[in-house]
């Protein structure tokens, strides 16, 4: 699986553009999810492909691997010494 997430240009942000929109998909190749953000873009937009699910560590036990949505927050993470402290 995976994730476009589109942008757009907007001079009121202080980076210049705003997140407009992301969106699942269920494609297994990084190039069939670029065909679809394509075909969706308008003139001032940028897309960007992420895997949805990433592969990580937990801190507490270093040889447990686990996977979570890429844009999991890292104090919200068992990969994070953070996650553990509170």
């Amino acid at each position: 699986m995976y994730t476009i997430e589109i942008y757009r240009k907007d001079a009121r942000k202080k980076s210049g553009e705003r997140l407009l929109e992301k969106k699942d998909l269920t494609s297994t190749s990084v190039e069939a999810a670029t065909r679809y953000a394509n075909k969706v873009l308008g003139p001032k937009d940028r897309v960007e492909v992420h895997k949805t699910m990433v592969t990580r560590t937990s801190a507490m036990a270093p040889f447990k691997e686990f996977e979570e949505r890429y844009d999991t927050p890292y104090y919200c993470s068992p990969s994070s010494e953070t996650y553990w402290c509170m």
